[in-house]
């Protein structure tokens, strides 16, 4: 049996010639699983836990289709691809819900730092103990999964020199994240920053990769890693999903892969010099994605994330191999060897395409797989 898994989609809505229009209230009111987030601009959904990757891509696919249909009604519009407000508008925040206290304290707070979309990928991991394990490691490789997700290389029409402007303004709160010893310490800690008023509730916890459940921080029952762009192919989304899975069923064949036991930092300091190469290594990520020189947790070592990122690849091959998913893992060599979305626009872009131009054609290849896939991969009979 394989994990859980499950994706949280923001995705922006607005015109095929790339302009964000606000509509989740709209959206809300009429369409199913669908949730509104702070600006109206953009609309989230939620896939439920599903364990087989063929049913998840068709999970995926069937509510953005709906979505689509929707918009077509109501007049010219569309989802539009892309982490940031790649083509204009910023400086303005558009409430969707003026009378949540919650959304008031996060405009006043952070402005349109978090107007961003990403994708956050869920994966079931129901015993406390190997959750905070499997968190730890994927914390100090998260920035692995940045650099393979990167799409936000613009905003308001210009190049800002990061391959995911998202991640290089979104706002990690509180501020400084430790590495979670144990159940009990993320316990303690959530206790502490709530009271201290670090975080306004128990979701107010934006880091790279978080424990998640029904009644946080007691009841918990998977991760949640939080740092990807969105990622609009799903193809190329269930590849990095399989990357993490895979990397998960390794470490609970292996309970010594875990970073506060196998680094070499001296053990009195391990854990905040972790933190401090992490939270280095996830900055140049967010510059540079895949060509970003990374510093390794086991060793301190210089690497490129697109190296580290092929080291993992081939140890955790023959993991998805025997587990029977390593078909979608395989499109995690295209990424390494084609480029994530950011490398591809800022490669159009270099031959003198404007971001304008650039985006209004994701907007028309996204749909364009969309249809492509669901045809071929989400026909009744194969997702019964």
């Amino acid at each position: 049996m394989l994990l859980s898994k499950g994706f949280e989609v923001e995705m922006y809505t607005g015109s095929p010639q790339g302009e964000v229009v606000g509509l989740s209230d709209r959206i809300v009111a009429e369409l199913e699983g669908f949730v509104r987030e702070p600006d109206t601009r953009n609309v989230e959904y939620t896939t439920a836990p599903l364990y087989s990757y063929d049913r998840l891509l068709c999970a995926l696919l069937k509510p953005r289709r709906s979505l689509r249909e929707t918009l077509k009604q109501w007049g010219n519009y569309t989802l539009i691809p892309g982490s940031t407000l790649s083509l204009g508008e910023s400086d303005t925040f558009y409430r969707s819900d003026p009378n949540n206290p919650y959304h008031t304290h996060i405009e006043e707070t952070y402005g349109t730092t978090v107007v961003t979309s990403s994708i956050h990928i869920n994966i079931g991991i129901s015993d406390p103990e190997l959750l905070m394990q499997a968190i730890r490691l994927v914390r100090v490789e998260a920035p692995l999964y940045l650099a393979l997700s990167a799409s936000s290389p613009f905003l308001d029409g210009q190049p800002t020199g990061n391959h995911s402007t998202r991640w290089s303004v979104f706002p990690q709160t509180p501020q400084h994240v430790p590495l979670f010893e144990s159940h009990a310490h993320y316990i303690n800690w959530t206790e502490e920053q709530l009271a201290l008023g670090t975080m306004y509730n128990v979701r107010h916890l934006w880091s790279s990769v978080r424990p998640n459940g029904d009644r946080r921080p007691y009841n918990l029952n998977r991760l949640e890693l939080r740092i990807c762009d969105l990622v609009v192919n799903p193809v190329a989304l269930l590849a990095v999903t399989a990357l993490l899975e895979a990397r998960l069923w390794q470490m609970f064949a292996d309970r010594r892969l875990d970073p506060l036991e196998q680094s070499d930092f001296p053990a009195s300091s391990r854990a905040s010099d972790l933190m401090t190469l992490t939270e280095e290594n996830e900055a140049a990520a967010a510059r540079l994605s895949l060509d970003a020189p990374l510093r390794h947790w086991k060793d301190g070592q210089v690497i490129l994330a697109r190296d580290w990122i092929e080291q993992l690849y081939q140890e955790v091959r023959p993991v998805a191999k025997q587990q029977g998913f390593s078909c979608f893992l395989s499109p995690v060599k295209k990424i390494l060897q084609e480029g994530n979305t950011a490398q591809q626009w800022l490669r159009l872009h270099q031959q003198g395409l404007s971001s304008r131009q650039i985006v209004q054609n994701a907007i028309i290849e996204m749909e364009q797989q969309e249809q492509e896939f669901e045809d071929k991969l989400c026909q009744p009979s194969l997702v019964a």
